[in-house]
């Protein structure tokens, strides 16, 4: 097996860098490696980090682009950040998950062999192509996805198992929830966070409407998971899957209580049975045991940190 280095001879390609997953992940990269190219959406806007990577508007809907900027770039790593990353907006946006989850990845494989690029590539699954059960969930356990965001990853872990057979090293990291600062505030605790600080900046009334707050989430920083993509694509076994997780599940209604210990005024909670969502399992947590043991990572960042940190992201936003 091939190994990448922290200097490698060639590029380093993060598709959907603008996403959250991404950018902390450039950031990580930027430390580490000198030629960086980050990808994201024609239309989207790059962060404006210029000086840490060069920006590049790539469609992976469109094949023929694809085909041309891999060719062009001869990447000597990728990571394959770029995607819908929602579960719940997943069963109304059925259409478009699948099209970027599944044929953008498959556009992005098919250049890389097409172009004979010798480059490890990472695919970042997720937590949600188990099948809900009442324990912490190892990478051998039945893979029977409960809603069209989890198919959709389960049909990208596919792609890349295939992609061994064009002689590409794919590595498959399945992600738990991770959260941290510059997270979309569709997802929960962002959502929170946020609105914590409009609430204090007086721009929204002392109440937060929320959904289930009974459900137990395995979460890790979002920093800590860039660490992980970047330890699974230089060492992990190319086609086998390992768990990025804490091992531990937070009931989200305690996160609330957390963030809310942390609000500079009195804040009222409301919940809202209408923003359930038709997936939401009560509990997903999984085995860190696999990448802990073969791989030697660890998350770092802990919990009340990140929380901090995601607060006064927001708080900065709102000024």
């Amino acid at each position: 097996m091939r190994v990448i280095g922290a200097t490698v001879a060639g590029p380093i390609l993060v598709t959907g860098a603008a996403g959250f997953a991404g950018r902390h992940l450039v950031d990580l990269l930027a430390g580490v490696t000198g030629d960086l190219v980050a990808w994201y959406r024609p239309g989207g806007t790059p962060p404006g980090r210029d000086s840490i990577a060069k920006w590049t508007a790539v469609d992976l809907l469109n094949r023929q682009a694809v085909f041309e900027a891999i060719a062009r770039l001869r990447p000597a790593a990728v990571y394959h950040c770029a995607g819908a990353a929602h579960a719940g907006r997943a069963w109304d946006r059925t259409e478009s998950t699948f099209a970027i989850n599944v044929r953008g990845t498959h556009h992005l494989l098919e250049a890389m062999a097409q172009a004979g690029v010798q480059a490890r590539a990472l695919i970042p699954s997720s937590a949600m192509i188990y099948r809900p059960a009442n324990k912490a969930l190892a990478e051998d356990d039945a893979l029977v996805p409960t809603g069209p965001y989890g198919l959709s990853k389960l049909a990208q872990e596919l792609l890349a198992v295939r992609a061994m057979s064009d002689s590409l090293e794919v590595t498959i990291a399945r992600a738990f929830n991770h959260i941290g600062p510059g997270q979309d505030p569709r997802f929960a605790a962002s959502g929170f966070a946020r609105r914590i600080a409009d609430i204090e900046a007086g721009r929204w009334a002392p109440e937060i409407t929320v959904g289930n707050l009974d459900a137990r989430r395995d979460l890790t920083d979002a920093r800590d998971t860039a660490r992980a993509y970047r330890v699974i694509l230089h060492t992990g076994r190319p086609g086998r899957a390992y768990n990025v997780c804490s091992g531990r599940a937070v009931v989200i209604g305690d996160l609330l209580e957390m963030l809310l210990a942390r609000a500079r005024v009195p804040i009222r909670i409301r919940v809202d049975p209408a923003r359930f969502r038709p997936d939401d399992v009560p509990l997903l947590v999984g085995d860190p045991s696999r990448i802990r043991d073969e791989l030697g990572w660890t998350p770092l960042v802990p919990l009340d940190q990140t929380l901090d940190d995601l607060l006064e992201y927001w708080r900065a936003e709102t000024r």
